[in-house]
């Protein structure tokens, strides 16, 4: 029987009814075969695939969802792409789902709540199957568009209590905390905290460091050197800069981040300041590079694969309509002693 010539659209784009012609079988079939549906033959399956790949034909998912009323589809918005932090996040997102048969599609919203929320409101179109979204903080509009879409959403990064909220993360506040009081116990008691980007994890650790410097009776808003733009190692070195220029009196430094610290590290070799003897310095999240420096970095380790998984497993449960026994999971920090300190 000869095959009857394919008419593509006006877009170019090959159908499942081309797929159907080249095969010659039904529209129907060629959907069964594809989706691996048990029931159709072999033969059928192998003929329909080789006719897929010959003609090129690609799926689609939107069309899928629309018509099926469910989607494989995962939204997931993140800060940044440049800060290793997500990246890791990301790989753990999606390994985790690929093994489940979801794909995820990625938004940066550069820590700007309005564009979050066109983020969202533009995958939100595509009927996503679930929400993988950073951090508590946002806009009323992005937490009413999440609220009202019915979609499952997992919060990844934070910790909290707030009912009928799914979160996977820790304290950030008690992570800052913590180290500020590491650096008391080292007998430091001038210090400052630099953080730069200035997004809602940051002003928490921000917290946590006054936090224990007040327990201590040690607070000093002059030691607070805030800068707005994005955490680079530049920026760090040229902060501890203008802190020892600045500040001369202080004895540690607790940079937000540890790119901030890097650069600190590389000022101080620079400029000839003895780290630990003449001022410690400490950074968070434990980043690549982190354990190499002159001398090694002290630093929060926070555990951002792990929160991936978990926040992807967390979500497979909802989006499956399985009950999740602890809606809010704090997987902790570790403060990680090295020779800046």
């Amino acid at each position: 029987m000869k095959t009857p010539a394919l008419r593509p659209r006006a877009t170019g784009r090959i159908t499942l009814a081309d797929v159907a012609r080249s095969a010659e079988v039904s529209p129907i079939t060629v959907s069964r075969a594809l989706r691996g549906e048990r029931g159709v033959d072999r033969a059928l399956v192998d003929r329909v695939q080789a006719a897929a790949h010959k003609l090129g034909y690609v799926p689609n998912p939107a069309a899928r969802a629309l018509a099926s009323g469910h989607s494989t589809h995962v939204a997931v918005l993140i800060p940044m792409l440049s800060n290793a932090l997500f990246v890791d996040l990301l790989e753990a997102i999606q390994r985790t789902l690929r093994k489940a048969g979801y794909q995820t599609l990625i938004g940066v919203t550069h820590y700007d709540f309005s564009e979050e929320e066109t983020l969202l409101r533009e995958q939100l179109l595509h009927r996503p199957a679930g929400l993988l979204v950073t951090g508590l903080e946002r806009s009323d509009a992005t937490r009413q568009l999440i609220a009202q879409s019915g979609v499952p959403c997992v919060h990844m990064m934070d910790a909290s209590g707030i009912p009928g909220l799914y979160c996977v993360g820790f304290s950030q506040a008690d992570a800052g905390a913590e180290m500020t009081r590491h650096l008391l116990s080292r007998g430091r008691r001038r210090i400052a905290f630099a953080g730069a980007q200035l997004d809602p994890r940051t002003l928490q650790r921000l917290e946590g460091w006054r936090r224990a410097l007040s327990e201590a009776g040690r607070h000093d808003a002059t030691l607070e050197w805030l800068n707005p733009a994005p955490s680079s190692i530049a920026l760090g070195g040229r902060m501890f800069e203008q802190i020892m220029g600045q500040q001369p009196a202080i004895d540690a430094i607790f940079f937000c981040n540890d790119d901030l610290a890097q650069g600190a590290l590389l000022a101080a070799l620079r400029l000839g300041v003895p780290v630990p003897e003449r001022i410690a310095i400490a950074g968070f999240n434990d980043l690549t590079g982190s354990d190499q420096m002159l001398p090694p970095l002290t630093t929060v380790r926070t555990p951002r694969a792990e929160i991936g998984e978990a926040a992807s497993r967390m979500l497979l449960s909802l989006m499956t309509r399985k009950s999740v026994a602890t809606p809010c999971v704090d997987l902790g920090y570790q403060i990680v002693v090295r020779g800046s300190t």
